[in-house]
């Protein structure tokens, strides 16, 4: 499948790809608005950080307790209930009053709501289209991420100039309540992808079978800590330029618009799995600049120029693809997102530190270069060894276990 023309013409995707839309404009609409909320209440890069992306902190508890549900559940009906918990707490954020403690344990709620359903997400996408269409639909799903928050991030900072910011969230929860209809509208009802009720003990077997390939352990890490610690620079937007925020994310999800496009339409599939480090590179690599402290148009367009590099998850995604059963798919992919989104919320966490202790400037810079030495450092584990590639099998390696 090479056309987006084929790709909107399966059944159920139109349907699925709007509703998850509608879920990241009302994700970046809510984020920025709930950390403008805690930056003016608090004045701290940290907490406003936290606001942002602590959601994803709890994304390791739901790893660790909730993923086996992401195969065991009927998607439609998981999806539309996210939704709908979804719009409920961000209507809480709203309330006036709320103390930041309680600011905090509603985002850490979320988060862990948020670890299943990416997980059934996922799945469901891999269940719609075929195998040789993943990467265009998981390119064409990051796309309208990207639009969305270049329209989310544009459109709430231009409503955050004429209304406050628990307004906004309400607007948020309503656009949470329409992905719910969406999915629930749209969808058909499926049974799960395997059998069994969703368990603890599932969940940690299957984490533990996932974990014991060399090659989908380093696929994780790749997909997880470069990725998170450039996010880690994402969170101190607010604190660089309070009042320009919305143009920063707006122009690091055109970048991101733009790698997905090149990347999932154009590039060859022969070609993708060599693109993985470069682009992870060009990720991190542009935030050297604020080691300088530049201006906002700088910034923006050193920004817009980084979040090309995202487009790398496209390439690591396709070969965790090809190292996964196909009934662990959504377990798998689950935890790609809760570890991903858990790295972002640590990074988060450092970036604000380094940011509360120096400045926001120097916590981009900080954390940028530790991106392009985990980059390096996982490089180099990928490469086979010299006995490998003159085809030599290690003594005591099974052939099963070479492959791997």
């Amino acid at each position: 499948m090479r056309s987006y023309r084929q790709l909107f013409r399966t059944p159920e995707f139109t349907p699925f790809f709007l509703s998850y839309a509608a879920f990241n404009a009302a994700l970046t609409i809510g984020g920025l608005s709930l950390a403008t909320l805690v930056y003016r209440a608090t004045d701290s890069p940290l907490l406003a950080a936290l606001s942002m992306f602590g959601p994803q902190l709890a994304q390791v508890l739901g790893a660790t307790f909730l993923l086996s549900g992401a195969d065991r559940l009927p998607p439609r009906a998981t999806l539309a209930g996210t939704g709908i918990a979804f719009a409920a707490l961000t209507a809480v954020l709203a309330l006036p009053g709320l103390p930041v403690w309680a600011v905090f344990a509603v985002v850490l709620l979320q988060g862990l709501i948020a670890s299943l359903g990416g997980g059934v997400a996922g799945g469901l996408l891999n269940e719609i289209l075929p195998k040789d269409g993943f990467v265009l639909g998981r390119s064409v799903f990051n796309m309208a991420s990207g639009l969305m928050q270049v329209l989310g991030f544009a459109t709430g900072g231009a409503l955050l100039a004429l209304l406050s910011p628990r307004t906004c969230l309400l607007l948020a929860a309503t656009l949470y309540a329409v992905e719910a209809l969406g999915h629930r509208l749209g969808l058909s009802a499926r049974p799960p992808r395997a059998s069994g009720r969703l368990s603890v003990t599932a969940t940690w077997r299957n984490n533990a079978f996932l974990w014991s390939s060399r090659p989908r352990r380093l696929t994780y890490l790749g997909l997880w800590i470069p990725n998170g610690l450039v996010v880690g620079c994402d969170s101190l937007y607010v604190s660089y330029a309070p009042h320009a925020a919305g143009a920063l994310f707006a122009s690091g999800a055109l970048g991101m618009f733009v790698g997905d496009v090149v990347v999932g339409r154009f590039v060859p599939p022969a070609l993708r799995p060599r693109l993985a480090t470069p682009l992870l590179l060009l990720l991190a690599t542009p935030y050297l600049v604020f080691a300088l402290r530049p201006g906002v148009a700088l910034a923006a367009l050193a920004v817009c120029l980084s979040n090309v590099g995202f487009a790398a998850s496209l390439v690591q995604l396709e070969r965790l693809m090809s190292l996964t059963p196909d009934d662990l798919a959504g377990h798998a992919l689950g935890l790609r997102s809760s570890g991903m989104l858990t790295m972002q919320g640590v990074a988060a966490a450092l970036a604000g530190t380094v940011a509360q202790l120096t400045s926001p400037a120097t916590g981009m810079t900080v954390m940028a270069a530790a991106s392009i030495t985990v980059t390096l450092t996982l490089a180099g584990l990928q490469r086979p060894p010299r006995s490998a590639e003159r085809g030599v099998v290690p003594t005591g390696l099974s052939a099963r276990s070479s492959r791997e």
